[in-house]
């Protein structure tokens, strides 16, 4: 459903974060933040090391996968203690080297400002933020609700349109004090079941 994250005002889209060293020739492990791994991390590809407004070219020289996660070796890093240095240090991809994304997928920065209604058409708020791994994001409302970012829950995205359609478990929104409005079919079934 979601692909990179990047910096707010930014061209630089973020593909993953150096994890730790992996042997003792330099290679690192990576933390992929990314849906596109195998064509993000690929040898030849060049990335930006680092902060963003810091960042510095390395060319991935070698590459392979565990468990789902590249174990990669850049130019200059020759030894574990170059390794170790890197540790933590984020990568990037300028956005005009990225192919389009496939239908149905979108960048979390995309995300944020977007309207997000419940199946209802009740307001629940703004998208502020989206937080967490590729495979259990969640979107940030208003900067204190939490919505996981899955298809069954976020029903609808649509990005031109700026808004974001949510079916919540019963109770997720109430754990944030958000009163959920209910039709008034819904309040006449209730009555009904009541009434018995």
């Amino acid at each position: 459903m979601t692909s990179e994250p990047n910096a707010p005002g930014s061209d630089l889209l973020l593909v993953g974060r150096v994890a730790r060293p992996h042997g003792l020739r330099g290679h690192v492990i990576v933390n992929p933040e990314s849906d596109f791994v195998e064509d993000r991390f690929k040898a030849g590809q060049i990335l930006l090391v680092g902060p963003e407004d810091r960042a510095e070219a390395r060319e991935i020289r070698e590459v392979k996968f565990h468990l789902g996660r590249p174990i990669v070796l850049l130019t200059g890093v020759e030894t574990v203690t170059d390794a170790e240095r890197l540790a933590g240090s984020e990568m990037w991809l300028p956005q005009a080297v990225i192919d389009p994304l496939p239908a149905g997928t979108f960048y979390r920065h995309d995300l944020i400002g977007c309207e997000v209604r419940d199946t209802h058409d009740a307001v629940v708020g703004r998208v502020t933020a989206v937080e967490g791994t590729l495979d259990r994001s969640h979107l940030v409302v208003d900067d204190t609700v939490m919505i996981p970012l899955v298809e069954t829950i976020c029903i609808e995205v649509d990005v031109p349109a700026r808004r974001v359609i949510v079916n919540p478990p019963e109770g997720l929104l109430e754990l944030y004090g958000r009163k959920v409005e209910t039709t008034s079919t819904e309040t006449e079934r209730a009555e009904e079941v009541e009434n018995g």
